[in-house]
């Protein structure tokens, strides 16, 4: 039976270095001669094995996306954005093919309210020893309004958002392209960072392997809702179809 919780721990995570919030300090992933544990590169994306593996049960490792520590993923090239997202893919596919883990999570943390705790970009991709991540996880998570979709990938909107009150869905189906799926993904953060409110500068990107396809799931962060926190309730909000019309004015 698979886990309903994951085990934290409290002392290794007393230890982790923290530049979300602080500017000032040293960033670990700038040091780059300093990288301890590396599992593979490619160009100046780096792969390698988490510092401070907080989660028992969990193989965690690290995904340094680029050298530039100030940059987002909403900012790259388009060569650098395909780049990061066929390395990040083939190594989260690797791990979730291996057999050694119940599933792997892949994820990304961006800004003051992701969860994270250090500026410089990067993703993570968690091999779970006895967590099934998709235990809870339903079709009508990643059904949404269509803003666009083109060479077998899909950008929606959610009207049932798992969390709230925005979350927004990019499917990649089995023959869809790979660089239509990081577009859509970088045209999201961007929209999220520049466009949805000037006081959200936080988002998450979580990766699922569902029903055949692969999928993100993109969210802006806020302060958590309590009506979510204490009873569970997502809220959606009423004007789905103008957060659509605007962004589809930006962008398509």
């Amino acid at each position: 039976m698979s886990q309903t919780h994951l085990h934290f721990d409290m002392y290794i995570g007393r230890q982790k270095p923290e530049s979300i919030n602080n500017r000032e300090a040293a960033c670990p992933f700038c040091n780059r001669a300093e990288l301890t544990d590396i599992l593979d590169e490619r160009g100046e994306i780096i792969w390698l094995k988490n510092k401070y593996p907080v989660l028992q049960d969990a193989s965690q490792t690290v995904l340094i996306e680029t050298d530039q520590c100030d940059s987002d993923l909403s900012e790259y090239s388009k060569e650098h954005l395909y780049a990061l997202f066929s390395f990040g893919m083939e190594k989260w596919l690797e791990m979730a093919a291996s057999g050694s883990y119940r599933s792997v999570l892949f994820f990304k943390n961006h800004g003051p309210y992701s969860g994270g705790s250090i500026r410089h970009p990067h993703m993570q991709i968690v091999g779970l020893d006895h967590f099934d991540y998709l235990q809870d996880v339903k079709r009508e998570d990643f059904e949404g309004i269509v803003i666009d979709r083109a060479e077998g990938v899909e950008c929606n909107l959610s009207t049932k958002p798992r969390v709230g009150f925005f979350e927004y869905n990019v499917i990649l189906s089995e023959n869809g392209s790979l660089h239509r799926f990081a577009d859509y993904t970088q045209i999201l953060t961007h929209w999220i960072l520049h466009h949805v409110n000037r006081r959200c500068q936080s988002y998450n990107l979580f990766f699922y392997q569902w029903e055949g396809r692969v999928i993100v799931k993109v969210v802006p962060r806020f302060v958590a809702s309590p009506l979510y926190i204490g009873y569970g309730i997502p809220q959606v909000g009423n004007n789905l179809e103008d957060v659509v019309r605007e962004l589809r004015r930006h962008y398509f």
